[in-house]
């Protein structure tokens, strides 16, 4: 259940959910989609920007047909979850995570990128028929709520250097925490896309490098990315003259290592380097092994997420 909060006499939600219509449909890379939704009280929706993450609900085929209105059943008090959950299963509307690409209160317009994999879940379906007009539903931050950042994992405190990884499903989070940087930072980035016509837009500050790695069809999830955060750590953590084993065994002793989901409260951990990894969740888990196991990096300095599991539609 989502906490309300109060400001001043009024209570309210730190998420509520906002109707809204698609306004365009835009096929930003092969891969990519993006969709602006526009809505009467979208000039409400939060603006904290960076990997907050949001659901956007689908409409319910069989409510459209009877009522005209796909989210018949959907319920929209504070306590939404919970009254979803009680929904007998063929009552409860599909829902998806993913993280806002941008805000304009001023338009009543929020946008967000959804990455296309064909006929293998209901969101990928829905996006590739998308059209100006389509109905859904925004569980979202309210801008009014002194709960606005909730569901933000981007959390570093004053540090020396960023250092992000992730894959597709990462991707608009990724270049939304990079716009979002101070233009001072330093750090590199690392995103794995499907196909090289998959590098997006980023306005990463120039002393963060922003490495694209394109799988292609034969490799599997993580054959780019994994290498390349190995690299990566080595140049940014190891001082001339030192070495690391590259090639040690992952989470010999690392006591969280069956975790799949970890967000330290790292703002008090100024200076030094701090990582966040998200996409996959065993390429996250083996990603976060090396970081804590090998590299050495303190646990707190590592947030990871991981987003979904091979195989599965979403991590449950």
């Amino acid at each position: 259940m989502l906490t309300s909060l109060a400001i001043g006499t009024e209570v309210r939600p730190a998420y509520r959910s906002f109707r809204v219509a698609v306004r365009r449909v835009e096929r930003i890379a092969p891969s990519f989609v993006r969709v602006t939704f526009t809505g009467d009280d979208l000039g409400l929706f939060g603006t904290a920007g960076l990997d907050q993450r949001v659901k956007v609900v689908l409409p319910l085929p069989d409510d459209l047909v009877a009522t005209g209105d796909g989210f018949a059943s959907f319920p929209t008090d504070d306590d939404w979850y919970t009254r979803w959950r009680e929904l007998p299963e063929a009552r409860r509307n599909t829902f998806r995570t993913y993280t806002v690409r941008a805000v304009r209160p001023a338009d009543r317009e929020v946008d967000i990128d959804f990455v296309l994999h064909g006929e293998t879940g209901p969101a990928s379906r829905w996006v590739a028929r998308a059209h100006a007009g389509d109905e859904a539903v925004l569980i979202g931050p309210d801008e009014r709520s002194t709960g606005r950042e909730l569901g933000i994992d981007w959390r570093p405190g004053e540090v020396d250097t960023v250092l992000l990884a992730g894959d597709e499903t990462a991707a608009p989070a990724i270049c939304s925490i990079l716009g979002a940087l101070p233009r001072t930072a330093t750090g590199c980035a690392f995103i794995e896309v499907p196909t090289a016509g998959d590098v997006l837009d980023v306005d990463a500050p120039a002393g963060v490098s922003v490495r694209w790695l394109p799988r292609g069809e034969r490799a599997t999830h993580g054959d780019r990315l994994v290498p390349a955060v190995r690299d990566g750590v080595a140049r940014l953590m190891i001082a001339p003259g030192e070495t690391v084993d590259l090639d040690a065994e992952d989470g010999a002793d690392d006591p969280d290592a069956d975790l799949l989901w970890d967000v330290p409260e790292g703002r008090s951990l100024d200076g030094g380097v701090y990582a966040w990894v998200a996409g996959e969740a065993s390429v996250v888990k083996s990603i976060r092994r090396y970081l804590v196991s090998e590299a050495g990096l303190d646990r707190r300095r590592v947030a990871f997420m991981g987003y979904w599991r091979l195989g599965r539609a979403e991590l449950d």
